[in-house]
C-alpha cells in the first residue's frame, strides 16, 4: 500500500512513516519547515526498507491551495494513495482570558482545517478506487486541557471530521477512524510536559508509564490492514487506561 503521512518529520509522525516502510509500504510524508528532519526520517525509511518508495514534500497543510498542489504532486509521483494519515498539529498554549486571535486560528488552522484539507484532496483518489484509509489523529485533549482550548477544539473537532466520513464513504469502500493517544514519550513531552503532568501521569495510569511510539504506529498499521476493514467511525484510545487528562 501506499501511505501518505502529514507531518511526518518528527514525533508520532516520524515513527508511522517508518513502521510503514518496515511493514513494506511506500510512503510520501510532509514537513513544514525543517528540511534537514524529513531527511533523516528518509534515511532511516531506507535503512529499515531499501526498496521502498519515499518521498517527502514541504506543506504548510493550513493553506488549502498548498495541500491541493502537494496532493497532486504526491499523486503523480505514485500514481495512488491507498491510506491518509492526518497528523500534522501544533499548540499555542494560553488561558481562553489571555489566549489572541492568532493563537486560535493558527492551532485550528493547521490541527482541523489542515486535516480536512487533507482528506478532501484524496477523497476523489479514494472514490475512484473504492478503497481507502483515513486515519486522523487526534489527543485525549479533545475532552478539555487547562491552558489548551484551541488545541482542544482543534483535536475534538476531528472526531465529527472522521465521524462523518465514515457516514457518507463507507459504502464506497473507505474508511475513516480517529486515534486519540495519551501521553507519549516525544521531544514535544520530554520538553513542554510539565514535572507535575509526568508525575500525575505515571501515578494513575494504569499501566504506570508514558506510551512509546511505536506502540501507535502499530495502531496505524492495523487499521490500514484488512483486518481493520470493519472498523469506521471510531476513536481509538491509547493510553494505558487512563481516558482523561488534566
Amino acid at each position: 500500500m501506499i501511505f501518505f503521512v502529514s507531518g511526518g518529520s518528527r514525533g508520532v509522525g516520524a515513527a508511522i512513516v517508518c513502521q510503514a516502510a518496515r511493514s513494506g509500504h511506500d510512503v510520501a510524508f510532509t514537513y513544514v519547515s525543517n528540511e534537514s528532519a524529513a531527511n533523516d526520517v528518509l534515511r532511516q525509511a531506507q535503512q529499515v526498507c531499501p526498496t521502498g518508495r519515499y518521498k517527502a514534500y514541504q506543506l504548510d497543510v493550513g493553506k488549502s491551495a498548498d495541500v491541493e498542489k502537494i496532493t497532486a504532486q504526491v499523486l503523480d509521483d505514485y500514481d495512488t494513495v491507498d491510506v491518509v494519515v492526518a497528523n500534522a498539529g501544533i499548540n499555542r498554549n494560553n488561558l481562553i482570558v489571555s489566549m489572541s486571535d492568532e493563537e486560535w486560528h493558527t492551532v485550528l488552522d493547521t490541527n482541523l482545517s489542515g486535516a480536512f484539507y487533507v482528506c478532501r484532496a484524496f477523497l476523489p483518489t479514494f472514490i475512484a478506487n473504492r478503497f481507502g484509509r483515513f486515519i486522523l489523529m487526534s489527543s485525549l485533549g479533545a475532552g478539555g486541557v487547562s491552558g489548551q482550548a484551541n488545541y482542544a477544539a482543534s483535536k475534538a473537532g476531528m472526531l465529527g471530521l472522521s465521524a462523518t466520513l465514515a457516514k457518507e464513504y463507507g459504502k464506497k469502500g473507505i474508511t475513516s477512524n480517529v486515534i486519540s493517544p495519551g501521553f507519549f514519550e516525544t521531544d514535544m513531552t520530554r520538553s513542554q510536559m510539565s514535572k507535575a503532568n509526568r508525575e500525575f501521569w505515571l501515578q494513575h495510569c494504569p499501566v504506570g508509564r508514558l506510551g512509546e511510539l511505536p506502540e501507535i504506529a502499530e495502531l496505524v498499521m492495523f487499521l490500514a490492514s484488512p483486518a481493520a476493514a470493519y472498523i469506521n467511525g471510531q476513536d481509538l484510545r491509547i493510553d494505558g487506561g487512563l481516558d482523561w487528562a488534566p
